[in-house]
């Protein structure tokens, strides 16, 4: 192939387009954004509906049922869970990745909508909040003071600081973690209420008619317009103690003569401890499409500001961080680039044993790395960690082409001719695989480009980087390596010791492989033999490794789930979590802690265990995890459980095994089944941890009305059902307004009245004839026990098992135990789910075995064309699956997993040792047309490649030294997809050497016969 005469004899040509790439990649490189992972919209939508005072029971039924069946039919949703609590419904849609946000969002709503005429009238607005569904919030900022109460704490974040933060674009709605807001709380007594003869009815009719918002409008002149401003609303306590309840003949009934009124917390249902002190967080979640280092840098950018107005007293602290994670991964991989960087250029010094030709193949790296932003920034890329990583992996291959060119040139130079003629000598012998390997190798990571799901959305960026980079490295080694190699390879009568040195070594391994190969093509039946061994290990092998969706990331912290018992409140939460805090401020690892006490749910405790910088600690996060997990476990009062949280982006919240139960059964049928279910599981010795969401212990007051006796009093179903709700249920009557903001009006009776379900018998209802009558004489009080939280998953019963794994334990290990569980246990008519990051470990199983089987037949029918043989790709590829062995088999002994990252480290190791074996097979081929048989053809083409066999290997491993031998974080991904391509290669490129040579001669094309074919045509 002649086309590449030109940029040798045109230098000029040759370096202006080079300087093209260079600059117009250096311009590119300045647009990309700097992201953690690739953008990705994983969208979760949460519906939550107050139904206050209502069973679980009559909200699953009135408001869960009717809403997410609505829901459903949405465009863009994956599945749907529920919970129905007491006094609350929350519906959350899983849209599928990728999906619009806005989209999903806007037919949500209307869905939404089309069935709010369905709900009861006592029932709230739905609100509908988007988000990317994470538990833990891109940033935590802490409040707390001495002098100032949570109320006034929270009071003031909800005037100032809230709105400030929710200015940042990609900020969704900033959340109050442990708020106490201000509400006027009606204190009731009902002794009082009954000695003067009011009711609950008369105390919310006189707020209502009392604590009215008007709005009376304006007075029209001839020429001027007056406002009216009507205060018939309240906003001071005195106020609203002075409403007049019940008027009698000789005297008024005020609500201060029957009730305590004050300002207080409207709830304290959810506490938050700093390191063991009180503190009121902000959690900052971000937008579905949102970067969070961008969000971040701009939040810090206000936060001064935000702190220099904090009133006296009051302090802020960044309790957590997610992008200082973020940013050391990013710094770890840009370190990683350069050592790469260094040990090739050593590497690549070292083989060609000159300073000259060194200079030709390091020359393609910058252009090479620079000049693939060039199609990142036309495609929209990013730079991420894992384009990052890709040119990592790209140090080693851009070199490869520019190494081929350099060896064939000085090869000439050697056998005698001038440079110039040298260079257009053996270009033209090694144009047409230059380009065969750099279309090979690209076409590898055409798969993972194509495919969907977490995996295509991952890596797309990732594949295609990688793929331009070695497409830019085939077009320098086409024009600017050969330019070079004329003008800067010499014949040297007396070479230096060093570069005769290395001609020595290199001349003596050649001789030696020629000889040792000559005798193994001899005993092909053995080679064949062994091929088929070692295809048969690696089939025995892979069932037998490890697997889960990722590296277990040392993110800097630790999360910590702690469950108390069914009934368990904020208090008795924050009472046992302290000796949780106690032992993990005990760790010399930890920077700073906190828990939130009553979230995600009533009975539950959430918090973070900030760590030390990486470098200012010897032991890791799963490491500490182990031991605090061990420690947690034989405390008092709480199911607590410390794991590292997932890496990957998408996977929800909650723990790393979430493994779904459904069914058309009831809950106490449900609830039966799951209890073995745990049962077994735990006998299993999986698990660290063990939990259900669904519990049948939480104790339930059943209040059955006499509709006799009621009916004699004169009393209605609603007078009772007025009662309990005015006094029992934290639910606002309404509002009132203080400085410009609302504030709810609540009236309950005292803790006190309502400690024991016996308090029922102290309240009282009116009788037609005026009379108060005890409740309990109108009603039975009875005991029931009934599940926390009634769920669905995908509108079906659902019940979830919740686990942390032991230590040593993979994902893959612990789903497949919970399936033969499944097997063993559930009866007819129950099926099995996954969600969070299980989810992702299940749906993302498949992927690898699709994007491998389609890099396969790309090659081959790449090669095929290359080659006009079906044949001689079959030879090329053979060392793939042998090359397989070497990569697995760090696996198989425990140090990696097979993992999305090593998965992704076997499908680039096809191009690589499809590279090779093009390397010999082109010149065989070659051999064949001038008329060697294939013996002699492959051995010549075995001898002559060797060198640059050799040459491209060790420089692609030793650019991936540095992955090796990473740490700090972000480092355990990075390990596991250069363990996978050292070995691999290395393996690889021996079974290439010996095997391929072998296999060639017998299942090779007879190429002297398409030659003779050829050559009749010719004449047509």
């Amino acid at each position: 192939m002649r086309f590449t005469d030109i940029f040798i004899k045109r230098p000029v040509l040759a370096m202006s387009l080079s300087l093209l790439i260079l600059v117009l990649g250096a311009y590119s490189l300045t647009k990309l954004q700097l992201r953690q992972y690739p953008e990705m919209q994983n969208t979760v939508i949460t519906i939550t509906t107050m139904y206050p005072g209502a069973s679980s029971d009559l909200v699953q039924g009135f408001v869960t049922q009717p809403i997410q069946q609505a829901v459903a039919s949405a465009n863009g949703v994956e599945y749907i869970e529920s919970q129905s609590q007491t006094g609350q419904s929350v519906i959350t849609v899983n849209v599928r990745l990728n999906f619009d946000p806005n989209a999903a969002l806007s037919e949500v709503l209307s869905k939404v909508q089309s069935v709010r005429y369905q709900l009861p009238k006592e029932v709230y607005d739905p609100a509908i909040v988007k988000s990317t569904g994470d538990q833990t919030s891109a940033m935590y900022l802490a409040f707390y003071s001495d002098k100032l109460s949570a109320e006034q704490i929270s009071d003031y974040l909800n005037r100032a600081v809230r709105p400030k933060l929710s200015t940042v674009a990609g900020v969704a709605d900033p959340k109050i973690l442990g708020e106490q807001a201000f509400s006027m709380r009606i204190w009731l007594d009902p002794r009082r209420m009954a000695a003067l003869s009011v009711t609950a009815e008369d105390v919310s009719n006189a707020l209502l008619s009392n604590n009215v918002q008007a709005s009376p409008g304006t007075i029209q002149g001839y020429f001027d317009i007056y406002k009216i401003d009507a205060k018939t609303d309240l906003n001071k306590a005195e106020d609203f103690a002075a409403i007049i309840v019940r008027a009698q003949q000789d005297a008024v009934v005020r609500l201060g003569d029957v009730a305590q009124v004050i300002m207080e917390s409207k709830s304290r249902d959810v506490r938050v401890q700093l390191s063991g002190q009180p503190a009121v967080f902000i959690g900052v979640d971000l937008t579905p499409d949102a970067n969070p280092l961008t969000v971040v840098d701009d939040l810090r950018k206000i936060l001064p500001e935000v702190e220099s107005n904090l009133p006296s007293g009051l302090k802020m602290q960044i309790a957590y961080d997610s992008t200082v994670f973020i940013r050391a991964s990013i710094d770890g991989v840009v370190e990683t680039l350069w050592e790469a960087v260094i040990i090739v250029m050593v590497v690549v010094t070292l083989f060609l044993g000159s300073l000259r030709a060194t200079v030709i193949p390091l020359v393609a790296i910058p252009l090479s790395l620079v000049g693939v932003a060039i199609v990142m920034s036309a495609l929209g890329f990013s730079l991420n960690l894992l384009t990052l990583l890709a040119m990592v992996l790209a140090i080693g291959l851009v070199v490869d082409d520019a190494i081929v060119v350099v060896e064939n040139v000085h090869r000439h130079i050697e056998e005698g001719r001038q440079p110039i003629e040298a260079a257009l000598v053996g270009m033209r012998e090694i144009a047409v695989p230059i380009i065969t390997m750099t279309l090979t190798l690209a076409a590898v990571y055409t798969p993972i480009a194509l495919v969907s799901g977490l995996t295509g959305a991952l890596f797309r960026e990732f594949a295609l980087a990688l793929a331009g980079s070695v497409i830019v490295s085939g077009i320098i080694a086409l024009t600017l390596s050969p330019m070079m190699a004329s003008r800067i390879l010499k014949h040297r009568e007396r070479p230096g010791a060093f570069e005769r040195g290395v001609e020595i070594v290199l001349g003596g391994l050649t001789r030696a492989y020629s000889a040792v190969l000559g005798r193994i093509i001899r005993w092909r039946v053995m080679v064949v033999g062994f091929a088929l061994a070692v295809l048969a290990i690696i089939v025995w092998l892979v069932p037998k490794i490890p697997s889960e969706l990722s590296p277990v990331e040392d993110q800097g912290f630790l999360m910590v789930m702690q469950t108390g018992p069914s009934n368990a409140n904020a208090d008795y939460l924050a009472h046992y979590g302290r000796l949780v805090s106690d032992i993990m401020q005990g760790y010399p690892e930890t920077a700073l802690q906190f828990t939130i006490a009553g979230y995600p749910q009533a009975n539950t405790s959430f918090g973070i265990d900030a760590l030390k910088p990486w470098d200012e600690r010897s032991a890791s996060a799963s490491e500490i995890s182990n031991r605090l997990t061990m420690q947690l476990f034989s405390l008092p009062g709480l199911k607590s459980a410390a794991f590292v949280p997932p890496a990957l982006p998408g996977s929800g919240s909650g723990f790393p095994v979430q493994y779904v139960i459904s069914t058309t059964d009831g809950y106490p049928a449900l609830a039966s089944i799951m209890d073995r279910f745990v049962a077994s599981a735990a006998q299993s010795g999986v698990f660290s941890y063990i939990d259900s969401d669904l519990k049948y212990e939480a104790p339930t007051v059943t209040v059955t009305p006499n509709r006799d006796k009621a009916g004699a009093y004169g009393v209605s179903m609603l007078a009772i059902a007025n009662v309990l709700s005015t006094l029992v249920n934290n639910a606002y009557v309404n509002r009132m307004n203080i400085d410009g903001r609302s504030y709810e009006v609540i009236p309950q009776v005292m803790r006190i009245d309502r400690l024991q379900p016996d308090s029922l018998n102290h309240y009282y209802v009116r009788t037609t004839n005026g009379v108060s009558v005890p409740l309990s004489n109108l009603v039975d009080i009875g005991d029931a026990v009934e599940p926390v939280s009634r769920n669905q998953f995908n509108q079906l019963n659902s019940a979830t098992f919740q686990a942390a794994l032991m230590p040593g334990v993979t994902q893959g290990q612990a789903l497949a135990k919970l399936d033969e569980i499944a097997r063993e246990v559930l009866p007819q008519g129950y099926g099995t789910d996954h969600k969070g990051e299980s989810r992702q470990y299940v749906q993302e199983g498949s992927s690898i075995v699709l994007i491998f089987a389609l890099a396969i037949v790309i090659i081959y029918l790449v090669l095929a064309m290359q080659f006009e043989s079906f044949r001689d790709p079959l030879v090329i590829l053979i060392s793939v699956p042998l090359a397989t062995l070497g990569a697995i088999l760090p696996l198989a002994l425990g140090h990696a997993t097979l993992n999305i990252y090593t998965e992704i480290g076997l499908v680039t190791l096809i191009g690589l040792i499809s590279k090779h074996g093009i390397l010999i097979c082109e010149v065989a081929k070659e051999r064949q047309m001038a008329g060697y048989s294939r013996f002699d053809a492959v051995m010549e083409a075995a001898r002559l490649r060797l060198r640059p066999i050799l040459m491209t290997t060790a420089a692609m491993i030793a650019g991936l030294i540095p992955l090796l031998h990473a740490s700090g974080a972000g480092s355990e991904s990075r390990q596991a997809i250069g363990m996978v391509i050292v070995f691999g290669l290395a393996v690889g490129t021996l079974f290439t050497l010996f095997v391929l040579p072998t296999l060639y001669t017998f299942l090779a094309s007879d190429h002297r016969a398409r030659a003779k074919r050829e050559e009749a045509m010719a004449g047509f």
